[in-house]
């Protein structure tokens, strides 16, 4: 298992972790012991690791560093969970095996999407583009949506969703290859925003209309160039900051848009995905629709073996991962993918 040795100073590095071996202990009364098949990597992850106050509680020195999982049952103490069944958890963390509470998984039914896309397209991933473009964008036909970290794991399936609804969808990613994926997946245009050289008019160029919606999964310049682009009642969702992973205890000091959002009666809402949880059921049931039928693609980014999980994370916070990253178990041997 993985646990957190320091907190880092500035960007995080693989030293800020340690692997540590123990006993795989069995379970108590009502709780299951399951083997992790897949682990998620998540931008969120950054946050849990600072020793600045967030959202919510952060991942203590010497504990095992948080993370979602698919796994499965190995022993059961309760009635409704037997060996061999699947679950996904919020809750596994880095580790190969976890004692865990039935009351905290979700059971993992792989007629409707094979097991690891759980961790993406109808999990945490999926159901936050869902609720995000749904519950705060409000997509109406012909809007325009941008879209920052368009090709990872919540730009992908949000672009998909915001085409479902009739609008113009709008990438901004670190790389030509990673917009070329964009357009594959139904994006009307893309904006290479490391190779821009004036990120404000290249937006404006991409938006001409100006943007209904800004789904930020970044923060950084990317926000301050789409803040300045802001169509008259737009709506902006700030769903991430992972631009800021190397100054994430810094203060955040950019541009100040408050005349932008006055002048076009702008809405800016924070999103967290825990917020929406009665909603999980019909974005699951949606996107495993769309899935099914064709109409949602994805890709999942794998790394092998336990051993990978810092090298994972920080692949995902330098921008090098193409879609969902996650890492793989030796367990997940034969599953479908």
């Amino acid at each position: 298992m993985w646990v957190l040795a320091s907190y880092p100073d500035g960007m995080p590095v693989e030293s800020n972790w340690r692997l540590e071996q123990s006993e795989i202990e069995s379970p108590g009364d009502r709780q299951i012991l399951a083997r992790a098949l897949y682990l998620s990597v998540d931008p969120y992850m950054r946050g849990r690791i600072s020793a600045k106050r967030g959202y919510a509680k952060g991942v203590e020195i010497g504990d095992v560093m948080i993370g979602g999982g698919v796994a499965e049952v190995v022993e059961s103490r309760h009635p409704k969970w037997n060996a061999g069944d699947l679950i996904e958890t919020f809750g596994f963390g880095w580790q190969e095996y976890s004692i865990l509470d039935p009351e905290t998984v979700t059971r993992v039914d792989p007629n409707i999407g094979p097991p690891h896309a759980w961790l993406s397209y109808i999990g945490m991933p999926g159901i936050t583009a869902w609720c995000a473009l749904n519950n705060i964008g409000k997509p109406v036909e012909g809007d325009t949506v941008l879209i920052s970290a368009a090709s990872g794991a919540v730009g992908q399936v949000a672009g998909q969703l915001a085409k479902v609804a009739g609008c113009r969808a709008v990438a901004v990613a670190s790389t030509d290859t990673k917009l070329d994926w964009c357009r594959n997946l139904g994006y009307d245009i893309g904006v290479n925003y490391r190779s821009a050289s004036d990120l404000t008019k290249e937006i404006a160029k991409a938006c001409p209309d100006g943007i209904d919606i800004f789904f930020d999964n970044t923060a950084g310049p990317i926000h301050d160039a789409a803040m300045q682009n802001l169509a008259l009642g737009a709506r902006v969702i700030i769903c991430g900051t992972i631009s800021l992973a190397d100054k994430f205890e810094a203060p955040d000091i950019g541009e100040r848009f408050l005349r932008q959002i006055l002048v076009n009666r702008a809405q800016v809402s924070g999103f967290l995905v825990f917020d929406h949880l009665s909603h999980y059921d019909t974005a699951r049931r949606e996107l495993a629709d769309l899935a099914n039928n064709g109409k949602l693609q994805f890709k999942t980014d794998f790394m092998d073996g336990i051993e990978s999980m810092p090298a994972a994370f920080l692949k995902l916070l330098h921008s090098e991962n193409m879609g969902k990253q996650l890492v793989r178990t030796e367990f997940a041997k034969g599953l479908r993918e």
